[in-house]
């Protein structure tokens, strides 16, 4: 689907069909785990304290009730009433380090479906969406709004933006991400959730950010891979070039010893990566261009509804 999605983009009618087929794909695939679930996709944190459970490892200890943990001498927390009208916010990374791709598709193609799929559960949900687009950067917000009609128009954006034609004919530089983070946290004014879509190749110093936000809101950074990020295959003399800075390099891919380097070195910045969002208390979902990406957020969205709803409700107490 993913390359006939980006042949489409520079028609309005073709684009506005392919959306329409993907949220169809989304709908079937992923209406399952989300409908009859409220709390176990988006968990609105609210801000009236709810029943009392037993601690589990990974609580905000904010949420520890000292006078029930007193009565009962085991410690609990009282997760807040989650709110049923929840501010659901996209930030989505469409630099150029997104027009990459080696199987099944590019970076800036998962973007856009990964936005599709947290926008299109949230307007099941009846929650309102807004976006704050992120290209080459400069940050683009869209307001905060309610109903598919808007999300249709933020999904069409999205793929316009994807396009090459609106890309600058020159290298702008690494992208920072920071601005984007600080932006939504200014104009996400109620306690709400985000989404980050990104590769996260980015300039250092965004770990800050995200924390902060990550204080306020429930996020999820979704991590956009592609297999060759991860590991060079043996194909002889490879000429490479780096879309955000227009550096060129050619390198030879049959030296075991560069390949060797290269994955070691490509472990170890996803490694870093995954740490700074787990030490930010967000989510962490990775997406690859070689995998079935559908697959990857019903999984997600199923283990993550197991662990906030299934899991604990075991231990509420009264």
């Amino acid at each position: 689907m993913g390359s006939f999605l980006m042949r489409a983009h520079h028609e309005q009618p073709a684009t506005r069909r392919v959306l329409a087929q993907l949220e169809l794909l989304i709908s079937q695939r992923l209406a399952g785990a989300v409908h009859g679930d409220y709390q176990g996709f988006f968990p609105g944190p609210g801000d009236e304290a709810g029943e009392g459970r037993l601690y589990v490892p990974g609580d905000d200890v904010r949420m520890i009730d000292w006078n029930l943990s007193a009565r009962t001498t085991h410690t609990h927390v009282r997760d807040p009433i989650r709110d049923h009208e929840l501010d659901v916010w996209l930030v989505v990374d469409l630099s150029a380090s997104q027009s990459f791709g080696t199987r099944g598709g590019e970076k800036r193609e998962l973007a856009l479906f990964g936005a599709a799929a947290f926008g299109f559960a949230a307007t099941w949900l009846a929650n309102r969406i807004g976006a704050v687009l992120l290209i080459d950067g400069d940050s683009e917000v869209r307001p905060l709004r309610s109903g598919k009609i808007h999300l249709q128009a933020t999904l069409h954006r999205i793929a316009q933006l994807n396009t090459r034609s609106a890309r600058p004919e020159r290298p702008v530089g690494r992208t920072d991400l920071r601005p984007a983070l600080t932006q939504v946290g200014t104009v996400a004014r109620r306690r709400g959730f985000v989404a980050v879509i990104s590769d996260f190749l980015v300039q250092p110093g965004w770990a800050n950010d995200l924390h902060r936000l990550s204080q306020r809101h429930t996020v999820v950074a979704v991590e956009l891979v592609d297999p060759l990020e991860l590991r060079l295959p043996a194909v002889g003399s490879l000429a490479v070039e780096d879309p955000e800075t227009g550096s060129k390099l050619t390198i030879d891919t049959l030296d075991g010893q560069l390949r060797e380097r290269y994955e070691e070195a490509a472990r170890q910045q996803r490694e870093r990566i995954a740490r700074i969002i787990r030490d930010a208390g967000a989510e962490h979902l990775q997406l690859r261009t070689d995998q079935d990406w559908i697959g990857q957020l019903v999984r997600f969205f199923q283990l993550r509804r197991h662990r906030q709803y299934g899991y604990r409700r075991s231990s509420w107490v009264v």
